[in-house]
C-alpha cells in the first residue's frame, strides 16, 4: 500500500499531507479503499489510477449495454449483495465490474455459482448500483427477499377469483412488501416524478413515472407480478381504503416524509381486467414556490398580470388540463399580493402548497365541505381575496361571480383548452352572459413545455434544422438546440419545465361579444387584434430564446388562429 500511496504523490493525485493521513488510517486498520478516498481524491479518479496500477479495465457503465438474458445467467442475490455487475469483455472474456479492487469475494462467489472465470474491472459504486437498478429493476433486492419469504412461508400467488387463498392484510404488512413500496415511492420522488402508475397486465405489473409531464417506464423485475395484490393492498392500507373491496374505484390519501420533505400522495385505485390499477399523485408540500418572474411569462404578459392583480375586484381565471401548472401560477399571483392589509382565503382540493399568511381550507366531501358550501362560508369571513381551487359546476360559478360583484378579487381554475373557450364554458354552465361579462377581468390559458437539459444541450445539425425550416419557413431562429440525452435527464434530453401562456384581458370589446353570446372563434379573433398571443406563439418565444424545442411546443399546443407555415411576425420580435 505504501508503494501505491507514493505513486499517487508522484503523479500529483494527492499531496504529502494527504498521503500521511492515508498511511495513518491504514495503520489503524481502515479498509484500503476508504483510506485512499479519505485523501479527498474523487472516486472515479482513484479507480482510474488503481485500474492502471493493477492493469485492469476502468469501465464507463453508462456507455455499456446489457440484456436481461445475459444478466439472468448470474445469481441476482450476489449482484445485489456484493454490488457487482458482469460484463462481456472485448476479447470474449467475462468481466466482473466492482468498486473495491481490494475485496474479491464477489468474484469468488460468482465463480462458485456459475463455474466460470472472471477478470476484474473497476467502476464507481454509484454507477454500479444505478446499472443494477436499471437492468434488474427498482427494488430488485426486495423482490429477491419477497420470493425468498414466499418460499419460506408457503406464500401463495393471489388469484383474483379466489382471494381466500391468502390473508391480504398479513401479506401487505410483510417487511419486503413494505420495503418495495417505499423504494418505488423514494425512486419516483428522486426522479422528480409527479405521478406513479402501477398497471396490471396478464403477465406483468408495469410501473411508470410521469416526469416533466411525460410517462417513463420504470425497470421492474418480472417476478413482481405475483405480488401484485399484496402491493396494492399495502397502498390501500396506507391510504385507509377497504382492502377487501375490489369491484369499485376508491380514492384516498397518504402523507409521507422523505429527507425532510413532506409529500402528500393522492391515491386512486380502479379495477381493471387483470387486477386493480393504482395511480399515485405526488405533491411535495415543501416545494419552493416560484415567483411571478420565474413562471416563464413574456414581459408583456408579466406586466399585464401585475396590472390585473392591482384591481380591487373581479374574477381571474387560469385554464388548462390537469398538470399544466395552473395552481403554481395562482399561488405565485397570491404571493405577489399577500400583505398584512389583505385577508386572503383559499379553498382547495388538495392544498398543494402551504402559504404563510394565507388562510387555506381543504375540501372534505365526506364532511359535506364542498367548493360551493365552503365558498359561502368564506364570504362571511370578510376576505379581500378568494382562491377557489376549481370551478366545477354552475353553483360554484354563480357564487364566485356574486363574490366578485360584491367587491372581492376571485381567483380560480377551469378545465378548457384555451382562454376564449373559458368564457363560453361559463355561459354553457348556465351563467347569464351579462354576469360573465361584468365579472371577468382576465383569463390565462397555460401549458408546460419541457426545458432542454443544460448538461447535454447541443446545436441541431444543418440537416435536422432544414427539416424544420421546410415546415415552418423562416419563422424559426438561426440556431436551434436539442438535448442529446444524459444521466441528468434520464436520457430524454429535457430536464424541468417552463410555462407558456395565452393571456387574454377582458376588454370592453370582449365584454360586448360575450353579451352577444359570440363564439370562441370570434372572441379569439378580437383578442388576437388586441395583442393576445396564442399558446403556440408563446411557445415559439421559448424556442427563440433557446429553452425548448419545436417538437416540444408542437406536442403540447395546437393552433386555431393560423396555419403552421404562417406564424405571426410578433413571435420573432418577442
Amino acid at each position: 500500500m505504501n508503494v501505491l500511496v507514493d505513486r499517487m504523490v508522484e503523479q500529483g493525485l494527492i499531496d504529502e499531507s494527504a498521503a500521511r493521513g492515508v498511511l495513518g488510517l491504514l495503520a489503524k486498520g481502515e479498509l484500503p479503499t476508504r483510506a485512499l478516498l479519505a485523501s479527498g481524491l474523487a472516486e472515479d479518479a482513484l479507480l482510474r489510477f488503481l485500474a492502471h496500477e493493477f492493469q485492469c479495465p476502468y469501465v464507463e457503465l453508462d456507455k455499456c449495454s446489457f440484456s436481461k438474458e445475459f444478466l439472468a445467467q448470474f445469481p441476482a442475490r450476489v449482484l445485489l449483495d456484493k454490488h457487482v455487475i458482469p460484463l462481456d469483455g472485448n476479447n470474449g472474456d467475462l468481466l466482473t465490474v466492482i468498486s473495491n479492487p481490494f475485496d474479491t469475494s464477489a468474484i469468488d462467489e460468482l465463480r462458485l455459482a456459475t463455474g466460470r472465470d472472471f477478470q476484474i474491472a473497476l467502476a464507481p459504486l454509484a454507477d454500479i448500483d444505478e446499472c443494477i437498478k436499471q437492468y434488474l429493476g427498482v427494488g430488485a433486492d426486495t423482490v429477491q427477499s419477497m420470493i425468498s419469504e414466499a418460499g419460506e412461508n408457503g406464500f401463495q400467488v393471489i388469484d383474483t377469483d379466489s382471494d381466500g387463498d391468502m390473508d391480504l392484510t398479513e401479506a401487505a404488512e410483510g417487511a419486503s412488501i413494505i420495503r418495495f413500496v417505499n423504494q418505488v415511492l423514494t425512486e419516483a420522488i428522486g426522479l422528480r416524478a409527479t405521478d406513479v402508475h402501477i398497471e396490471p397486465f396478464e403477465n406483468t405489473l408495469r410501473v411508470r413515472y410521469r416526469i416533466d409531464g411525460v410517462l417513463q417506464e420504470a425497470s421492474v423485475a418480472s417476478e413482481v407480478k405475483q405480488f401484485q395484490a399484496a402491493i396494492v393492498s399495502r397502498l390501500k392500507i396506507l391510504s385507509k381504503l377497504d382492502i377487501a373491496e375490489k369491484r369499485v374505484p376508491q380514492d384516498g390519501r397518504i402523507k409521507i416524509r422523505i429527507a425532510d420533505h413532506e409529500i402528500d400522495v393522492r391515491v386512486s385505485v380502479i379495477p381493471m381486467l387483470y387486477g386493480e390499477a393504482v395511480v399515485l399523485r405526488l405533491l411535495d408540500r415543501s416545494s419552493i414556490l416560484l415567483g411571478m418572474d420565474k413562471l416563464g411569462m413574456s414581459e408583456r404578459d408579466l406586466d399585464l398580470t401585475k396590472m390585473i392583480l392591482e384591481r380591487p375586484h373581479g374574477i381571474i381565471l387560469v385554464t388548462g388540463p390537469t398538470g399544466s401548472g395552473k395552481t403554481t401560477s395562482l399561488y405565485a399571483a397570491l404571493s405577489q399580493i399577500n400583505d398584512v392589509q389583505r385577508k386572503i382565503i383559499t379553498i382547495e382540493d388538495p392544498i398543494e402548497y402551504q402559504l404563510h399568511g394565507i388562510n387555506q381550507i381543504q375540501v372534505s366531501r365526506k364532511a359535506g365541505l364542498t367548493f360551493a358550501s365552503g365558498l359561502r362560508s368564506i364570504l362571511r369571513h370578510d376576505p379581500d381575496v378568494v382562491l377557489i381551487g376549481e370551478i366545477r359546476d354552475a353553483e360554484t360559478a354563480e357564487i364566485a361571480i356574486q363574490a366578485s360583484l360584491t367587491g372581492h378579487l376571485v381567483f380560480s381554475t377551469l378545465h378548457t383548452n384555451d382562454a376564449p373557450t373559458a368564457l363560453t364554458r361559463l355561459v354553457d354552465m348556465g351563467i347569464e352572459p351579462y354576469l360573465v361579462a361584468s365579472s371577468l377581468e382576465a383569463v390565462a390559458a397555460q401549458r408546460l413545455v419541457r426545458v432542454i437539459c443544460p448538461h447535454c444541450k447541443e446545436q441541431l445539425t444543418t440537416s435536422e434544422a432544414m427539416v424544420l425550416r421546410q415546415r415552418f419557413g423562416n419563422k424559426l431562429p438561426d440556431v436551434l438546440y436539442k438535448g442529446k440525452g444524459c444521466k441528468n435527464c434520464q436520457e430524454t434530453g429535457y430536464r424541468g419545465r417552463i410555462g407558456i401562456f395565452e393571456m387574454m384581458l377582458v376588454t370592453d370589446d370582449i365584454r360586448s361579444l360575450i353579451i352577444e353570446n359570440a363564439s370562441a372563434r370570434d372572441l379569439r379573433r378580437v383578442a388576437a387584434k388586441q395583442g393576445t398571443t396564442s399558446l403556440r406563439e408563446d411557445g415559439f418565444r421559448h424556442i427563440y430564446e433557446g429553452r425548448t424545442t419545436v417538437e416540444e411546443v408542437l406536442r403540447v399546443t395546437k393552433d386555431d388562429t393560423f396555419q403552421e407555415n404562417s406564424f405571426s411576425d410578433n413571435t420573432a420580435k418577442r
